[in-house]
């Protein structure tokens, strides 16, 4: 089995993007997989999510070739999930690589050199369409989109859309959206159901079944350093990213 690489882009803040990433990985590798977690976001959060250190090298180190992307990998509290972390320093990357050749491929130059002992890659992309979310679009096989079910986010749904396709076409002919995921959904509110109702009709087999949520014990996890695996594994939350884990090794 090759090594699927995973990219989680979102141009829109507050979608739950490092969240799906961070929980989505910690069930795959619940299920048996030996997941890699790379946090492309500055900011450092799925870092944090899964307790890792963020004074450690990490993803600044590697892109600028300080390190080897194997000497800044690290443990998580979850069994078979690593992630390599990132901290402030990372906003730095865009002038460190201005002028440099094929700057969109400095991460996927990193990945090829790891081994195939990597059932999965995940990589968590800061909240813009700039030089880190193209270097995780350019080093991916497929992309999940994770969507907040609000008006505004259908909104940004077409640009990121184009934005990938624009990127299969130019940079990276594999890339494929392998899924969009409804996040902190409501099933209260109209707004919520009409949302996935209009993504599912004009998507359709790309989107997944599971639903994520509003969920309090999801948004609490990431200050205890741990994914909702084990942080709440009985909650609503859990259930359904452990829904969505199983549906991303079906259609793996």
């Amino acid at each position: 089995m090759s090594i699927k690489k995973i990219v989680f882009a979102n141009q829109k803040g507050g979608v739950g993007k490092t969240t799906t990433t961070a929980n989505l990985g910690a069930y795959l590798a619940e299920l048996g997989q030996k997941v890699l977690l790379i946090d492309l976001d500055p900011q450092g959060n799925l870092t944090s999510a899964v307790g890792a250190d963020d004074e450690r090298p990490g993803m600044y180190e590697v892109l600028t070739d300080e390190v080897a992307l194997t000497e800044a990998i690290q443990e998580t509290p979850v069994e078979r999930l690593f992630v390599v972390g990132s901290n402030i320093d990372l906003t730095g990357i865009n002038i460190e690589l201005v002028n440099a050749y094929r700057r969109e491929y400095y991460l996927d130059k990193h990945l090829n050199l790891l081994g195939d002992e990597w059932d999965y890659i995940l990589i968590d992309c800061p909240p813009s369409l700039g030089l880190l979310t193209l270097n995780g679009l350019v080093a991916a096989d497929y992309s999940i989109i994770p969507l907040q079910c609000e008006y505004f986010a259908l909104e940004g749904l077409s640009m990121l859309v184009r934005t990938i396709m624009n990127v299969k076409k130019h940079l990276n002919q594999e890339l494929e959206i392998l899924g969009i995921v409804f996040t902190m959904y409501d099933n209260r509110t109209r707004l919520a159901q009409d949302v996935v109702k209009d993504v599912s009709d004009y998507f359709k087999d790309k989107v997944f079944e599971s639903l994520i949520p509003r969920n309090v014990r999801l948004s609490e996890a990431p200050s205890h350093g741990l994914p909702i695996n084990l942080y709440d594994p009985a909650c609503k939350g859990a259930e359904s990213y452990l829904n969505l884990a199983k549906e991303v090794l079906q259609r793996g």
